[in-house]
């Protein structure tokens, strides 16, 4: 049986193709380029039996009605020859091609949600306590990894299997951060903004924005930050199924960080506001809408295109039926994917990870696997 391997590289697509023990294992590179104006993907093969590969098991041949759709036109070149993927039929696994438009198709169905945030703290105890008595937030689940010398707490305000929680790390002997310029805050729904301000004060809490409507409009907000330094806006809501509902981040490009979070993560534009007054524009992006789900919050500053991203907030993870198509969409839309899709060593839960155009790192996580993890 043929297989094929989806190996995610910074330069080009790859695939490695091998047969049985008695063949030689072959790297085949895709890049993308045009022919007639029409956009194909170019494959050579190499012999590479030693790099070490992540596996996509796809048999000895796919429906094409799997990787393209009825009117795609994607030409594979392969050892000198041209083949027509639009074509009637399967495709085997050798002349196998993501096409743009359907690569945006697969995107737009997969099951995607936002999981969790990955931020370092230093003192663990501390920040679950200011999390669980201030913020209302619920400890899931706690575990601590000695070998590699940090502990992570899970913690939001439903399951995991539902809700977007925030995911803490401790690394032993580390006490302090740098949060940087880039990361903005965490946004928090609460019913009475007022009255949880009192409550964190009470708890001895820093508050660096009093209880008021926002500039411009009527949302009560105030701003509070937590025992490490990280901002949390809360916002005044009526009741909502995902209460921890922003991340926000400061990017150089507004409208290229939109497109690619379109494109390449599949998020919607959910709204997008100026204020020239205050000199900065916001674009909230996600997988649902505002009241029912976590959304990213891009922030742009006029003029300013670079930020110091810090050492303490790290990812966010985001869930996905294929983290190997994940990965192909992510390098064709001009992201760089840092890990190659596939599983991790011991737990075998399938991932891969890249950045986005200011450098923010993201995780996508297979769905089945993260599920099998909280089980």
């Amino acid at each position: 049986m043929l297989q094929t391997i989806l190996m995610a590289s910074s330069s080009a697509l790859s695939f490695s193709c091998y047969g049985p023990p008695s063949l030689p294992s072959q790297i085949l590179k895709l890049s993308p380029s045009t022919v007639n104006g029409n956009a194909i993907v170019s494959a050579t093969c190499s012999h590479n039996p030693s790099r070490r590969l992540a596996l996509l098991q796809l048999g000895t041949a796919i429906p094409q009605s799997q990787l393209f759709g009825a009117k795609a036109s994607k030409l594979l070149r392969v050892e000198g020859k041209t083949i027509d993927a639009s074509t009637s039929g399967t495709v085997a696994p050798e002349t196998i091609a993501f096409s743009e438009p359907n690569l945006l198709e697969w995107i737009k169905n997969d099951k995607r949600r936002m999981l969790h945030v990955v931020y370092r703290v230093g003192n663990l105890d501390r920040t679950i306590k200011f999390y669980t008595e201030c913020l209302g937030m619920k400890l899931l689940r706690k575990r601590d990894i000695p070998e590699e010398r940090y502990t992570n707490a899970f913690l939001g305000y439903g399951p995991e299997d539902s809700h977007f929680v925030v995911e803490l790390t401790y690394n032993y002997g580390v006490d302090k951060y740098d949060i940087g310029s880039g990361f903005g805050h965490f946004g928090v729904a609460v019913e009475d903004v007022a009255k949880t301000v009192d409550l964190i004060k009470a708890k001895g809490g820093k508050v660096t924005r009093e209880p008021g409507p926002v500039k411009g409009g009527s949302t009560v907000i105030a701003f509070v930050e937590d025992p490490d330094g990280y901002k949390f806006e809360l916002l005044e809501r009526v009741p909502t199924p995902e209460p921890l509902c922003q991340v926000m981040l400061r990017v150089g490009d507004l409208d290229r960080s939109i497109d690619f979070y379109k494109k390449a993560f599949g998020m919607e534009l959910l709204r997008k506001r100026d204020d020239p007054d205050y000199k900065y524009t916001v674009a909230m992006m996600g997988y649902g809408p505002e009241d029912k789900n976590t959304v990213l919050e891009l922030t742009y500053n006029y003029g300013v295109t670079q930020y110091d991203r810090g050492n303490g907030y790290a990812q966010i993870a985001i869930g996905t039926d294929d983290v190997y198509r994940t990965a192909a969409a992510i390098e064709l839309y001009g992201g760089q994917v840092t890990r190659e899709p596939g599983p991790l060593p011991v737990i075998n839960t399938k991932i891969t990870a890249c950045l986005d155009p200011d450098g923010w790192k993201l995780v996508f996580v297979d769905n089945i696997d993260f599920f099998k993890e909280l089980e």
